[in-house]
C-alpha cells in the first residue's frame, strides 16, 4: 500500500483513487424523489403486521457472515413461519464457523458443510445453491456486483445499507433495481428508519403540512469510534483492509456514507427534494489505522435556495447526540416523534406504549426485524416492494458529501451523476493493493505554498 496521497477535486471526481470505469446512464435517478412537498390528501401509513404471514418455506442465502450478516440472518428468521436459513458465503472460513456457531446457539439452525462457500466468488455459489431470497450483508463496496449477480438469478434481495461507495456501484444499483422491478421481483433495503412506527409517523405528519413549508434540516450523528483491527503480520494488504473495512473509504465509503446515511436518508425523506450542491469540511484527529475521516461537516443546497447541514463525528470522549430536525414555516419535527410550534411548545409527540401495554396500537417493532417481515410479507401477497431507488438516491448524497469534504470544493449533483469515479480494485486477490493509501487525504493547499 501507498504511504502518501494527494487529492485534486478533478481527479478524485473523475478518477476515483484506482482507475475508473465506464459512465453508466443517470437520467432515472431520482425520478420518484424530486418533486416538491406532497399538497395532497392526508397520507394513511401501510399496516406493519408484527409477523410476515405463513406460506411455503422460503430459503434464503446470507453473503457477508460478519456481525451485521449474522443479525440480519436471525432477523429473517424472526419475520414468520416457514423460514429459512440455508446457505453462507463470505471470503474468510473463520466467519462462517462464527456465524454457524451464532445460528446454532440462537436459533438451533444448522447449515450444512456443503452449503458453506468461501472465496471472492463465494456470492455466486450462494445465489446458486437453490435459495428463494439473498440477504447482501458483505462491506458496501461489494454491494453492486452482489445485487446486479442475485437479480440476473431472479432472487429476491434484501440489501443493507450503504448500497454503494461510488457514484459508478450507485449507478449499478439502480440499473439492476429496476430491472428486478420489471421481473416483478423484491428489494427490501436496510435503511431502518423508513419501517420504524415512530419516524414513519412523524414524516406522514410532516408531509401532511403540520410545520408547514419545510425551509431547512439540522442533522447531527456524533458517536464514539467505531472497532478497528490491528494488522498481524501474516496479513496481506488485501486480507488486513477486508478484516479491518469500515476503516478504508473503498471498502466502506468512509463513516459518512456507511453510518451517517440512516439520519440522512431521513432528511431526503422529508426534504423530498435532492440537492444540488455540497460544501463541506472534514478531518481526521483519533484514528489510528487506514484512511478514513473523524469528523464531517457538510452543508446542502437545493434549487429553491434551502440549505440543510449535516455533521457526524465518531471520537471517543466527546458529547455525543444524534438528531434529525426538520425545520418548517410554521413549527419544527424532531423525526423520532417530537413536533414543537416556533415558540418550542411540543404540539404532538409519539404516544410511545409502555413495555407491557396490552394496546400493539403505536407499539414500534424493532425496524432490523420489520424490515424483514415486510419483505417476506411482500414475496408471499405478491406485493412487490422496491425501495432501491430512494436507498441509491440517500447513497448519492452522503458520497457528495464525502467528496466535497475531502477535497474542500463545491461539488454538484449533476456532476455526481455522471462521474466515473471507482474505488477499489477491480479483481480481488489476496495479496497486494497497489494505489491505497493508508492516510486520509487532504483538501487545500498548506498555508506556506
Amino acid at each position: 500500500m501507498e504511504n502518501s496521497h494527494s487529492f485534486s477535486r478533478r481527479n478524485f471526481i473523475t478518477n476515483g483513487t484506482i482507475g475508473a470505469m465506464g459512465v453508466l446512464a443517470a437520467g432515472s435517478v431520482l425520478s420518484s424523489c424530486a418533486g416538491p412537498q406532497s399538497k395532497g390528501p392526508e397520507i394513511v401509513l401501510p399496516e406493519m403486521l408484527d409477523q410476515a404471514p405463513d406460506g411455503p418455506p422460503l430459503k434464503a442465502g446470507l453473503i457477508g457472515c460478519g456481525g451485521r450478516g449474522t443479525g440480519a440472518a436471525i432477523n429473517f428468521l424472526d419475520a414468520g413461519p416457514n423460514l429459512q436459513i440455508v446457505a453462507l458465503g463470505d471470503v474468510f472460513q473463520d466467519k462462517i464457523d462464527n456465524c454457524r456457531a451464532e445460528l446454532k446457539k440462537q436459533r438451533n439452525v444448522e447449515i450444512a458443510d456443503e452449503m458453506c462457500f468461501v472465496g471472492f466468488d463465494s456470492f455466486e455459489k450462494v445465489i446458486d445453491s437453490g435459495v428463494d431470497i439473498v440477504l447482501l450483508c458483505t462491506p458496501p463496496h461489494f454491494r453492486p456486483a452482489h445485487l446486479d449477480a442475485a437479480v440476473n438469478a431472479r432472487k429476491h434481495v434484501f440489501m443493507e445499507k450503504p448500497c454503494a461507495v461510488d457514484p459508478v456501484g450507485a449507478r449499478s444499483v439502480l440499473v439492476s433495481a429496476k430491472r428486478a422491478e420489471q421481473m416483478g421481483l423484491c428489494i427490501v433495503s436496510g435503511t431502518i428508519r423508513r419501517v420504524q412506527k415512530d419516524f414513519m409517523e412523524t414524516q406522514r405528519r410532516v408531509a401532511s403540512g403540520e410545520i408547514g413549508e419545510i425551509t431547512g434540516a439540522h442533522i447531527i450523528r456524533n458517536g464514539g469510534a467505531l472497532w478497528y483491527r490491528t494488522r498481524q503480520p501474516e496479513w496481506s494488504d488485501m486480507e488486513y483492509m477486508l478484516r479491518n473495512w469500515v476503516n478504508f473509504n473503498w471498502l466502506s465509503g468512509d463513516h459518512i456514507v456507511e453510518q451517517f446515511i440512516h439520519e440522512v436518508d431521513v432528511m431526503n425523506w422529508h426534504v423530498g427534494k435532492m440537492p444540488v450542491k455540497a460544501m463541506g469540511w472534514g478531518g481526521r484527529q483519533r484514528r489510528v489505522t487506514g484512511d478514513q475521516y473523524d469528523f464531517f461537516s457538510i452543508e446542502y443546497v437545493y434549487d429553491n435556495g434551502m440549505h440543510t447541514h449535516c455533521a457526524a463525528r465518531q471520537i471517543n470522549g466527546c458529547s455525543n447526540q444524534t438528531k434529525q430536525l426538520i425545520t418548517g414555516t410554521k413549527g419544527y419535527a424532531d423525526a423520532k416523534g417530537i413536533i414543537t410550534d416556533l415558540k418550542g411548545n411540543v404540539v404532538w409527540q409519539y404516544p410511545m406504549p409502555e413495555e407491557n401495554d396490552p394496546d400493539t396500537t403505536w407499539k414500534v417493532k424493532n425496524p432490523f426485524d420489520q424490515e424483514h417481515v415486510n419483505l417476506v410479507t411482500a414475496i408471499r401477497t405478491g406485493k412487490v416492494v422496491n425501495d432501491a431507488e430512494a436507498h441509491v438516491n440517500s447513497t448519492l448524497v452522503t458520497i457528495m458529501g464525502r467528496i466535497a469534504a475531502y477535497t474542500g470544493k463545491d461539488v454538484l449533483w449533476d456532476e455526481l451523476l455522471n462521474s466515473d469515479l471507482y474505488l477499489g480494485p477491480k479483481t480481488y486477490v489476496f495479496g497486494p493493493v497497489e494505489g491505497i493509501p493508508e492516510v486520509p487525504p487532504s483538501a487545500g493547499i498548506a498555508a506556506n505554498a
